[in-house]
């Protein structure tokens, strides 16, 4: 049985979780359906997508890679290029070591982009400096850069062509609306490729 407290808790969890779903569909409808277009066009033409965050977002970057490099929903539509700049631990501590944290994914960025590919990258703050960085590099390289973020964007916002902000402060729910973001994407993506075969 569910002691009164606990059951406080995740009524007020949910509840706070809900609230802000709400505003992240009142507020920023259109520009996840701009950033999702823009995948669309980026893979339609050949190109592929970079996507790189730290710690719960780098689980979500890795999330999406999986999504389009595998499949999300439908099973005849073809794999599709995606790269979590977040995932390869030698390469990661190889940068880290040789050049400091901060250029761990621009290095990236300038070994593996090219014209016409599409970069995203996820802060929860915003402000962290090895996306930022990465950000920055990926626009010298002439990427369409998207950021998921939090309120406000941080110092990311500056560097993105298109920017989600969800209207939270709070890493957790921010993480949650990310998620379902990231899907909705990958949703929009079935529906572009869905006639597609291998």
């Amino acid at each position: 049985m569910l002691s009164v407290a606990i059951e406080a808790t995740i009524q007020e969890w949910l509840g706070e979780s809900a609230a802000l779903f709400g505003r992240v569909r009142e507020e920023t409808t259109r520009a996840i359906q701009t950033a999702g277009q823009a995948l669309v066009v980026c893979l339609t033409r050949g190109g592929k997508v970079l996507v790189a965050g730290n710690g719960g977002s780098a689980s979500q970057a890795q999330h999406l890679a999986t999504e389009l490099a595998g499949r999300f929903l439908l099973s005849e539509r073809r794999p599709l290029p995606c790269v979590a700049l977040c995932a390869d631990t030698a390469i990661l501590t190889a940068l880290g070591n040789d050049f400091g944290y901060e250029a761990v994914f621009s290095r990236q960025i300038l070994a593996l982009a090219k014209p016409g590919d599409t970069a995203v990258f996820l802060s929860t703050s915003g402000s962290s400096r090895n996306v930022v960085a990465a950000a920055s590099t990926a626009r010298t390289c002439g990427l369409c850069v998207i950021g998921l973020t939090g309120e406000g964007g941080g110092a990311l916002r500056q560097c993105c062509d298109i920017l989600v902000a969800v209207p939270s402060t709070f890493t957790p729910h921010i993480q949650e609306a990310h998620l379902a973001i990231l899907h909705i994407w990958c949703q929009m993506v079935d529906t572009a490729f869905g006639g597609d075969r291998p």
